[in-house]
């Protein structure tokens, strides 16, 4: 998962510095004071500004408020990612199923090339690890010309410099996060704790106090202490194959058979959507639990759509995605009937952009919309290069089906940016909850997760909801209800998380606006009837 490198780097920040308290709102709204609590962290991106004073999306508003009593129609959603726990208790009773398919036979039933594809298509086969793709380009340099070769090359060679200069201090963090572990663990007598638990302990010994403070920090980050030292460990190990040159040896895509460089090659793949290891498909079933999982059921968190259906394409895996996967991929939900597909994946080099430029036409001659994460590089993206876009030279857009999201932090004020999101006056569309976002994960577990990963099915169980309620409705209507209705914030901001780097909210995206469900869904209801009114006049 790509957050955690941003994840890891900071905590290196913790043995330095200490955070200084948010700025406070400076327009009509309030920001909320003190820490927010358990029940307010798990769904504060369902909650509202004005009533909360958290930067939610009035979703729960929008449920007790307005949709009572309205009749509502399923709609497939998409999830275009690393797979889908479909056997999750929270997921599997809004999983998608190809009726025209039968299970089990071995016969391609509905004629679509996909051997019993029952409840989706997996792209990648058994692989669950990828290279980037400027380390591909790097070693084929027929992928791309002379110029982008050069731009990958000095991206390797920058890459290399990062990583030496923060393997230490990673090596540092995951040290004192054992040490502080070893020693908590042996207080309490077991290896799994929370974050209250450590802080109920008092104790006169400064090392037991230090360790206290070194954990309850690591626990804000939503994991356990062992599953974020196996992310940190992840995260070093990539560091060490990026220094020794290993990244650039291994080509993962061997065995599975296709030719990734042939758009016309479709038979690979199976119908797995949930891979190999579960373990590796913790990003897609957080992504499918925002937009989807039960409402009201009192385990885990409620998703924000409330009659949807997950048709899972499994074709990002850890690493950076195909654009062959990811065109076949849309095409593939598209074909079966998604009319929003969520995109949380993205990279800076694409040498077939234009496969997935062409699906996303397609998507938007079959009326379908495609919610896509800006990404996690805290840069402009109308400067710099991130894939997939609607754009081809990041001014004029060649299709109005896609809406890119960027990601909120939960701290109204001049925090309210994540520090992570990318932005861009052009190339976001608009922003959307991404931080300590409570959703499933595999196995009947949950976790707060973090990026534009996050924000993206935020918007997309928004959108769902409009194309349930108002089905009438174009994808293009849906994009720009979702732009202008948004809330506008009246705020400098901090920028890639940088306090010296403060500009107008407004300016971070095409809308200035963050996303609330509760305005989205009355600009529906208001513009579905001027709909019906011309259909009957």
């Amino acid at each position: 998962m790509k957050l955690i490198k941003s994840i890891c780097l900071s905590l290196v920040a913790l043995f330095a510095f200490s955070l200084s308290a948010n700025a406070q709102s400076t327009n009509a709204f309030v920001a909320k004071t003190g820490k927010l609590n358990e029940t307010e962290l798990k769904r504060w991106s369902h909650l509202d500004l004005v009533k909360d004073s958290i930067p939610g999306m009035s979703v729960d508003k929008l449920y007790s408020e307005f949709l009572k009593n309205k009749k509502s129609t399923p709609v497939i959603v998409g999830i275009v990612d690393s797979g889908v726990d479909i056997e999750h208790d929270d997921l599997k009773s809004v999983v998608w199923t190809n009726k025209k398919e039968i299970a089990g036979n071995g016969i391609d039933d509905d004629k679509n090339g996909y051997i019993d594809d029952i409840h989706g298509w997996n792209f990648l086969g058994n692989i669950t690890k990828e290279n980037l793709e400027y380390e591909r380009i790097i070693n084929d340099k027929t992928l791309v010309d002379e110029v982008t070769f050069a731009e990958a090359k000095k991206l390797n060679d920058k890459k290399i410099e990062e990583a030496n200069q923060t393997k230490k201090q990673i090596e540092f963090a995951l040290t004192m996060t054992s040490k502080a572990d070893e020693a908590i663990s042996k207080l309490l007598g077991k290896t799994e704790y929370t974050a209250e638990e450590v802080d109920a302990i008092v104790s006169t010994d400064a090392e037991v106090n230090k360790s206290k403070s070194i954990l309850k920090q690591m626990l804000n980050y939503g994991m356990s202490i062992p599953d974020l030292k196996k992310e940190i460990q992840k995260e070093l190990d990539g560091f060490l194959k990026v220094i020794s040159g290993d990244n650039l040896k291994t080509n993962y895509r061997t065995v599975l058979g296709d030719n990734p460089n042939d758009i016309k090659d479709t038979k690979y793949g199976d119908n797995n959507v949930m891979g190999p290891d579960k373990e590796e498909i913790l990003h897609g079933t957080h992504v499918a639990g925002i937009v989807a999982q039960v409402r009201n059921n009192n385990i885990g968190g409620d998703g924000v759509a409330n009659n949807v259906q997950i048709l899972t394409v499994r074709a990002v895996p850890d690493g950076d995605e195909y654009d062959k996967d990811i065109a076949l991929g849309i095409r593939y939900a598209v074909d079966n009937g998604a009319k929003v597909i969520n995109g949380s994946f993205g990279k800076s080099f694409s040498p077939h952009k234009q496969w997935v430029f062409d699906a996303i036409k397609y998507a938007e001659s079959k009326d379908v919309l495609i919610v896509h994460a800006a990404g996690n590089d805290g840069k402009d993206i109308d400067v710099e290069n991130n894939y997939p876009n609607d754009s081809a030279d990041k001014k004029t857009e060649f299709a109005d089906n896609m809406i890119t999201v960027g990601a909120l932090n939960y701290e109204y004020g001049t925090n309210i940016v994540a520090d992570f999101s990318n932005y861009g006056a052009l190339n976001v569309d608009v922003f959307a909850p991404g931080v300590k976002i409570y959703a499933s994960t595999p196995n009947n577990k949950y976790q707060f997760l973090q990026g534009t990963s996050m924000a993206a099915p935020n918007v997309a169980g928004v959108a769902a909801l409009i194309r349930s309620y108002y089905p009438m409705l174009s994808a293009k209507q849906v994009k720009h209800i979702l732009m202008d209705s948004g809330t506008s914030i009246a705020e400098e901001v901090a920028v890639a998380g940088d306090p010296s780097d403060k500009r107008a909210f407004s300016s971070l995206s095409k809308s200035g606006k963050i996303v609330n469900a509760y305005n989205a869904l009355i600009m529906a209801e208001k513009l579905s009837k001027k709909a019906n009114k011309k259909v009957k006049g």
